[in-house]
């Protein structure tokens, strides 16, 4: 990778900073300008995304390094791009769009900087996606977690102020977790890259060891807060739910950067040697106790937006559970199914508004209500045939409808490919010679298909209340730049179905290059510093 090629690299961090700071000079009455400007960022942003993507798709074991400062790794930072990095990267940008046009409907004039912080929390998404060290990597979350402070809060109202407040709180106490196992895990390797920590894990025993697994545990506490583990999960329903329907479906990313991390290190730093499969238990077990939590709060929801929140635990303990596995086949699955969700889970919150528009506040508890008891003056009447259902009514039924299906994992859509993938997987390793099935697995197929079918039961008991029962008989007012983002994401995941073949054979040979670190340590030790000649690695190797 050489020329214009390999400052790519560095442009998903430098677009959204670039762009957030710029609009930090721009007075609020100009919003025009400032959408304007927020939107290019996100269009170059994706653009950029999907030429890293096609680069790290289109060679095998390509490994990107752009180091920053011309310092040589380990001494200096270094930005790493391979098929993991890239395919978030590309998550990332692709959901930013669709909620960013949403919120020029309405939301990003409720409140001030809204699209520096829109800015600043893609800044930090693709930081953290992107870099090679686990300093950087405290750096950019603490990017991440500032900017989503204030779009928590963006719009007022007690209810967001109350969630920001209790998110706040946590994502402090996680921050200093974090602080404390990066600590640790240097005071034990003197290393923080990722790909030199590898290098030295084997070499660190005795006490220096338990140093070293004590820090990656507390670190790991940190992701699997994010990720939204249970009991670690407190927060999450709350806030994803009192969160505006933009930042929301933004949002629905960022539980995934703890699937990431976890991953990431996971695989690269503890995928062999005498601590190969640290915590693997915890997250198997404490995935499991995930999705049992988030089941249960998708029945009992009666409100469509904690029904969306629990939506998200489901799903980040569907990923923590198969990584707990350890099994690469059910990995690549679990990796389309993240790409689905995720764009599911987006659509679905910004759906979520314009559902409840016409409704009145307590119409759900209320309908709840004379669903339990019934209606004592309910009188029978003729319904009157053929009467034509309102267009808006028809879009928005028909992207609820969708929504189900993915959420449930129904055929034909992207959700049921996801999940028969992981399935096929986990049930696949007895059939094959390796055994029987543990009965863990056999716990996971079950909490899977029972999650699908509770999100089928709340999804098409809420349609039913909202669609068809709903007492209000208005129709809400809808903007095309409103429904237009709920319809694309939508259509994104009709283009993963089609295209779920080409998908798992890149989600297959991702979790192949995750499985043999080899490619990607010698690509960042052994990376060309710019000017000069010779490898700056020790082993005489050939640079990106």
């Amino acid at each position: 990778m050489s020329g214009w090629q390999q400052h790519l690299i560095i442009a998903p961090i430098v677009i959204p900073l670039v762009a957030g700071a710029l609009l930090l000079f721009f007075d609020e009455r100009e919003r025009v300008l400032k959408a304007m400007i927020s939107l290019v960022s996100c269009l170059a942003l994706a653009a950029v995304a999907i030429s890293l993507f096609r680069l790290a798709g289109g060679a095998e074991g390509f490994e990107g390094v752009y180091l920053l400062g011309n310092w040589p790794a380990p001494f200096g930072i270094v930005l790493v791009v391979d098929r993991l990095s890239a395919l978030m990267l590309v998550l990332a940008s692709i959901l930013a769009i669709p909620t960013l046009v949403y919120a020029l409907a309405r939301w990003h004039a409720a409140g001030a900087h809204f699209h520096s912080l829109f800015q600043f929390l893609l800044m930090g998404l693709n930081g953290a996606f992107l870099t090679g060290d686990l300093f950087n990597l405290f750096v950019f979350f603490e990017v991440m977690l500032a900017a989503s402070y204030g779009l928590l809060m963006h719009g007022s109202g007690s209810m967001r102020v109350k969630a920001g407040m209790h998110y706040i709180a946590v994502n402090l106490a996680a921050a200093l977790c974090f602080l404390i196992g990066v600590s640790a895990i240097y005071g034990s390797a003197g290393t923080l890259n990722m790909a030199d920590l590898a290098v030295r894990i084997g070499e660190i025993e005795g006490e220096r060891r338990m140093l070293l697994e004590a820090g990656a545990g507390i670190l790991g506490i940190v992701f699997l807060i994010k990720a939204g583990m249970w009991p670690l999960n407190f927060w999450l329903p709350g806030a994803y739910s009192a969160a505006t329907a933009p930042v929301a479906g933004i949002f629905a990313i960022m539980s995934k950067v703890g699937i990431y991390v976890i991953l990431r290190l996971s695989l690269l730093v503890f995928g062999q040697g005498a601590s190969a499969g640290l915590g693997l238990n915890v997250l198997l077990y404490g995935g499991m106790a995930t999705i049992a939590f988030g089941t249960i709060g998708v029945l009992a929801s009666q409100a469509l937006g904690r029904l969306a929140s629990y939506s998200v635990l489901v799903s980040s303990g569907t990923l923590l559970a198969v990584l707990g596995l350890n099994n690469g086949v059910v990995t690549a699955g679990a990796l389309f199914y993240m790409v689905s969700s995720t764009l599911t889970i987006g659509a679905f919150f910004l759906l979520i508004e314009l559902v409840e528009r016409g409704q009145d506040a307590g119409a759900s508890v209320l309908a709840v209500t004379m669903e339990a008891y019934g209606d004592a003056d309910e009188e029978e009447e003729e319904v009157e045939v053929g009467v034509t259902m309102p267009g808006t009514i028809a879009v928005l039924g028909t992207c609820f409808a969708a929504c189900g299906i993915l959420l449930s994992g129904l055929p034909p859509l992207s959700g049921f490919v996801a999940k028969f993938a992981m399935l096929t997987g986990m049930i696949g390793t007895g059939v094959t010679g390796e055994g029987p099935i543990p009965a863990s697995v056999w716990w996971i197929v079950a909490l899977l298909i029972l999650s699908g079918l509770a999100a089928l039961i709340s999804m098409t008991r809420a349609g039913i209340r909202t669609f068809w029962a709903s007492m209000e008989g208005t129709v809400p007012r809808v903007l095309v730049m409103e429904m237009a983002p709920v319809m694309l994401l939508i259509a994104l995941t009709l283009a993963l179905t089609v295209k779920a073949g080409p998908a798992m054979t890149y989600m297959e040979e991702t979790v192949r290059n995750l499985h043999e670190p080899a490619a990607y340590i010698d690509a960042v030790m052994n990376a060309r510093r710019a000017g000069v000649a010779e490898p700056s690695g020790p082993d005489g190797g050939g640079g990106i």
